[in-house]
């Protein structure tokens, strides 16, 4: 009996494997239908016209024909299409990142073909659909991009390939199994560009100043032969006479700066633009920020916070501090909650005892709001320099150079304005206390932050 049934289920098996090669990938195209309803009018026209005699009949007859041609050509060759996907294996936020799949053909004639890529549902598209013809026995490449807004872990599904037949009357059916866990990291392509430019000297092409030195780093590196446009007030007379050619003293930047990169995690960095939330935005411009800075030979460290004080990691300049902060960056998410300066001071007093520079990514969106939290900020730049990074509100530009025609767009608009303005008086108020600030478009924000810290170092250097 035992074998009776095992044998009963292994049939069963072999029937619905059987079933779903030969019939459940089978599927009839428009130009099916587009056959039947002409055969269907062919009979009709009979049925008024019997001098048609049997040429109705003789349509059908080849219209069958045809399907069977057709399933024939597709399901006598045996897989007849591999598909596989690659892609980086983390993905990286706020970027295009590229997505390639691979079709290859095993049939004697050229096939069209439709691809369906079963992306993440993060992404919301429903465009992910692309026709080709594939080769005889050849093989193509599909590209597209992807561009995540959040971070976290993205799940790929199934690619789906539909080929038609000779015809294109019936097409059969594909999947292929690649499903893949994709995290999404801050922008670490973004901080490859700025690291290869800061190495190459080529900051400049993408907005960041070059700042004039009012002097020169007290810290002496080697002597070296001049090369034209050196500081003639870098000349080495004694090294000179002795060599009998022009010396220079080398100097570089002061090192082992300190700059601690604090992020707040409080309802205030959930506002969105451009997909992004200000979070993403203060995450990839830390990340950069942090990455020159050790590049510049400074220690970097991190701070995160909310309603308390998150993640800590202190300022350092060794070989896996990078990695460390991107991954500390990677498990951040906003709050809900306000976030409380008073402990972010206390974290500081107690944890950071070398003076350091402090850039402090929030946002404020009233002028009460900074003041709740000038008190904080102003004990803070006692012991650090502080440089407060918040945001301006893009969409209100657009309302403000549209132009009012109605009184509801006249008021509007003043709203508009007064928010603005009020942003500019955080600005002002917060520079009259001495802490510096950056207002910024959140597309300028990683410029912007740079800027700043290149500057600020040139003057400490000076």
């Amino acid at each position: 009996m035992i074998t009776a049934y095992g044998f009963g289920l292994s049939n069963v098996s072999i029937m619905k494997r059987t079933w779903s090669y030969y019939i459940g990938s089978l599927f009839l195209t428009s130009r099916f239908y587009l056959g039947m309803v002409g055969c269907a009018i062919f009979f009709i026209f009979r049925f008024f016209l019997p001098w048609l005699g049997i040429l109705p009949y003789v349509a059908l007859l080849i219209f069958i024909c045809l399907v069977v041609a057709d399933y024939l050509f597709l399901f006598a060759t045996k897989d007849g299409i591999r598909a596989w996907r690659s892609h980086a294996e983390r993905f990286s936020n706020g970027d295009e990142n590229p997505v390639q799949i691979r079709l290859s053909s095993r049939y004697g004639h050229s096939v069209l073909a439709q691809v369906i890529d079963e992306i993440p549902h993060q992404f919301q598209r429903r465009d992910v659909l692309f026709g080709s013809t594939i080769p005889a026995g050849g093989t193509i490449v599909i590209d597209y991009n992807l561009r995540p807004v959040k971070r976290g872990v993205y799940n790929f599904g199934s690619i789906q390939v539909y080929i038609k037949g000779f015809f294109r009357l019936v097409s059969r059916r594909y999947q292929f199994r690649q499903h893949a866990d994709v995290p999404v990291y801050p922008s670490y392509i973004q901080m490859r560009k700025y690291q290869l430019m800061a190495i190459s000297h080529r900051l400049s092409e993408i907005g960041i100043k070059k700042v004039r030195r009012l002097g020169h780093s007290m810290e002496f590196e080697q002597i070296r032969d001049y090369v034209q446009g050196d500081d003639y007030r870098t000349l080495n007379w004694k090294a000179t006479a002795r060599k009998g050619g022009l010396m220079v003293n080398n100097f570089t930047d002061e090192k082992s700066q300190q700059l601690y990169c604090i992020i707040d995690k409080g309802r205030v960095m959930k506002m969105p633009f451009e997909g992004l939330s200000l979070l993403d935005y203060a995450i990839n411009a830390t990340l950069v920020l942090s990455n020159v800075a050790l590049l510049k030979e400074d220690k970097a460290g991190l701070i995160t916070f909310s309603e308390k004080v998150g993640a800590f990691l202190p300022a350092n300049k060794k070989p896996t501090q990078m990695q460390l902060i991107l991954e500390l960056l990677y498990n951040q998410k906003t709050r809900y909650l306000e976030s409380d300066y008073e402990q972010l001071y206390v974290e500081l007093r107690r944890k950071v005892n070398q003076r350091s520079l402090v850039l402090l990514f929030t946002n404020f969106e009233s002028l009460n709001g900074m003041r709740r939290q000038l008190p904080y900020l102003r004990k803070i730049a006692q012991h650090h320099l502080l440089v407060t990074v918040f945001f301006e509100n893009t969409e209100l530009k657009a309302v403000l150079n549209a132009p009012a025609n109605t009184v509801e767009e006249v008021y509007t608009k003043t709203i508009a304005e007064k928010f603005a303005y009020e942003k500019r008086l955080i600005a002002k108020e917060l520079e009259q206390f001495g802490i510096t600030s950056i207002l910024t478009p959140p597309a300028q924000l990683t410029v912007q932050a740079l800027n700043k810290y290149l500057e600020l170092k040139a003057r400490q250097s000076g």
